[in-house]
């Protein structure tokens, strides 16, 4: 059980990677710093929008905008916190 909840922490962890290079990227994105054009930098922001997406979404029905600022990946990464929290202070003591 505890492997599992171990494969369970690095995966929480991979997927705040995942999210700060999916916010870092859409600002590059934004600012016209990437060219969106080149097949490589496609297939990085084509990777990253469809890994963060489907979680995200929900989020953006719920939380509303600041103007033009999503907080949604801020939203998220606390959820992922708690997340992390719960299962460092509740389920390993608990699991022999």
């Amino acid at each position: 059980m505890r492997a599992i909840l171990d494969v369970v922490m690095i995966a929480l962890n991979l997927y705040w990677y995942v999210i700060i290079a999916s916010a870092i990227f859409s600002w590059l994105f934004a600012f016209g710093v990437v060219n969106p054009r080149n097949q490589v930098v496609s297939a990085i922001g084509s990777f990253l929008y469809q890994a963060t997406e489907p979680v995200l979404r929900p989020i953006r029905r719920v939380v509303p905008t600041l103007g033009a600022i999503d907080i949604s990946p801020v939203v998220l990464l606390l959820g992922i916190i708690l997340i992390q929290q719960v299962i460092i202070l509740y389920v390993y003591p608990n699991v022999f």
